[in-house]
């Protein structure tokens, strides 16, 4: 559960190099998994768990609980990474990843895995999923928040959008959006296969706040976070974080297709020595 003493930028940073960590060493397991969009993402969801969300580890379940939606069922490898660094899944089970009769099946499935709110996966579901949550809530009178993280292939989903009309139309304030902008898809560039730009002037004429942010820059992306939770004005947010695929290994940031990564068996180490290198400096 997140404290009141928060975390500086630097262990914030530290967080982040672990949830690559454990990505890669999930990709080693089965020798190839979505873990460029892990490796993008990871910064984004070090300041989730370790400064904006509250959550307890050892009961997943608590009412009381900021809801966090992984609408990208095949972002699931970086949502393991952060559960096992957060103490919600124990590191052991790394191994375990994408095999039979795992916890941590390769394509995310809520009745599975602790900390897992929602099987994600036919893209567009998630936050019209999250509007449903917010709306629970507010009639419940609790001070959660849900946060629902949705790839930018998603803002080409007719679905997304009525999600967004509905969460505004509720005043849903106690929603935030969290778009991993990182441009890329199974058929190419997203901005190429359907362009969704202006994003944040789109999130705005449907009545949310919506910013830009580097989601690479732990202090841009916490200081957007904490923009995200200041006092209710019933409008929901939306934060847009341009990310990097493959974030942390350069062979793997400079590759022209990293949907889906498969690599050489040695290469997986060359990963992790290329995380250890630059988080030493």
């Amino acid at each position: 559960m997140t404290t009141a003493a928060p975390l500086s930028n630097v262990s914030l940073e530290e967080r982040a190099y672990r949830i690559r960590r454990n990505a890669v060493r999930m990709g080693e397991v089965q020798g190839q998994g979505y873990v460029g969009q892990a490796l993008g993402i990871s910064d984004v969801l070090a300041v989730s768990y370790f400064h904006a969300l509250s959550y307890r580890a050892d009961d997943p379940a608590w009412e009381g609980r900021d809801r966090f939606l992984l609408s990208i069922g095949h972002y699931a490898i970086a949502l393991y990474a952060v559960l096992i660094e957060a103490g919600i899944l124990p590191e052991d089970e790394l191994e375990t990843y994408g095999s039979d009769e795992s916890r941590l099946p390769m394509s995310g499935m809520a009745a599975y895995t602790p900390g897992m709110e929602i099987t994600g996966g036919s893209l567009g579901h998630g936050l019209g999923i999250a509007v449903g949550m917010g709306l629970g809530l507010k009639r419940k009178a609790s001070s959660a928040f849900v946060y629902n993280l949705m790839s930018d292939g998603e803002l080409g989903e007719g679905s997304t959008w009525e999600a967004a009309m509905s969460a505004a139309h509720h005043g849903l304030d106690n929603l935030v959006c969290l778009v991993d902008f990182n441009d890329q898809q199974a058929d190419g560039p997203s901005t190429k296969t359907l362009s969704a730009e202006p994003v944040t002037d789109k999130f705005a004429a449907f009545g949310w706040h919506a910013e830009r942010v580097d989601g690479n820059d732990i202090h841009a992306v916490r200081e957007a976070f904490d923009r995200a939770r200041r006092p209710a004005d019933g409008k929901p947010r939306a934060l847009v974080f341009d990310t990097r695929m493959g974030k942390g290994v350069p062979f793997l940031e400079t590759r022209e297709v990293t949907h889906f990564i498969r690599v050489e068996p040695h290469e997986w180490q060359l990963a992790l020595q290329a995380l250890d290198e630059g988080h030493a400096r």
